[in-house]
């Protein structure tokens, strides 16, 4: 029973850190920008395919594993992708404040990028393999965990952690966290705000694609899974708070091991569980367990 129990928490942990590396562009995205990204989930499903076809030619062109050159060229695809969409949509309403025209530019990106999957990639599932040396298993206190979900666990805090040196012990930090509190007076003190707003939905997107990469050989591709990743990253960042880095490390452990022990607990309710503890959550704080009533910052 211990090491099934201990099973459960390791399929939690590893669900839980692919919805942080996730969640945490929306959340940067959202919490400096502003902006609420209906199409941050294109941007992960974009970088997993990019992720088959980069493992898929480099694997017959080149000699050794493929997956490090998905692991760095697909984000950064992803990211100048996102870069574009920034400073040809975004960059002309997001400063009126019009959430409205937000949902409508990001939702139109959502159907572009959708049938421009389809058109590429075609409309079948594809099945990415894991990388040979993350192909195997270990056992250990009874139970059998593959070496790729034990890979996920430990990419996740990494990120955290790279992600909360930058944005706390450094200049670019210092920067991003000025302009999300007043953009305003940063502008007056002599930062390019508009380009900096560019590299921070850049950097959003690039995560969003490094989770496709990390989730394209975890399962199988398909031309939707944008859609049901949105829904989960939404629940993740409001759970933990708008704009909040904290709550979004807390919001996705609360989500993933929700969905792992959803099943074993309340098996009838599973698919609606994590919207369950997410009404309580709201219920008791409406700005979420580490957002401020305020609005979104960057914390």
């Amino acid at each position: 029973m211990e090491g099934f129990l201990l099973g459960q928490i390791i399929a939690g942990l590893t669900r839980a850190m692919l919805l942080f590396i996730i969640a945490s562009g929306l959340t940067f995205i959202l919490g400096v920008l502003g902006v609420v990204n209906m199409a941050h989930g294109s941007f992960y499903m974009l970088g997993a395919y990019l992720a088959s076809t980069i493992m898929a030619y480099c694997g017959m062109k080149i000699s050794g594993n493929a997956f490090w050159l998905a692991v760095i060229f697909a984000p950064i695809i992803v990211a100048l992708a996102g870069g574009l969409v920034e400073y040809f949509g975004l960059r002309r309403i997001y400063y009126r404040g019009e959430v409205l025209a937000q949902l409508i530019l990001t939702y139109a990106v959502v159907l572009i990028v959708a049938d421009a999957i389809r058109l590429v990639w075609g409309p079948e599932f594809k099945l990415v393999p894991r990388p040979d040396f993350l192909a195997g298993k270990i056992s250990f206190a009874e139970i059998t965990v593959p070496y790729y979900n034990l890979f996920l666990i430990g990419t996740g805090l990494i990120i955290a952690g790279v992600l909360r040196l930058l944005f706390y012990h450094t200049k670019f930090g210092k920067t991003v966290r000025a302009v999300s509190s007043d953009r305003e007076i940063a502008s007056t003190l002599g930062i390019n705000v508009p380009r900096l707003s560019t590299l921070v939905f850049m950097l959003g997107c690039a995560l969003a694609g490094f989770g496709g990469v990390l989730a394209a050989p975890f399962g199988a591709l398909n031309p939707t899974m944008d859609i049901s990743i949105i829904i989960q990253s939404f629940v993740v960042v409001i759970v933990g708070g708008l704009g909040s880095f904290g709550g979004a490390i807390v919001g996705a452990l609360i989500v993933g091991l929700t969905d792992a022990f959803g099943v074993l607990i309340f098996p009838r309710i599973t698919l609606v569980s994590m919207y369950i503890v997410m009404a309580i959550i709201l219920i008791v704080r409406p700005w979420g367990l580490f957002g401020s009533p305020l609005g979104p910052l960057t914390k």
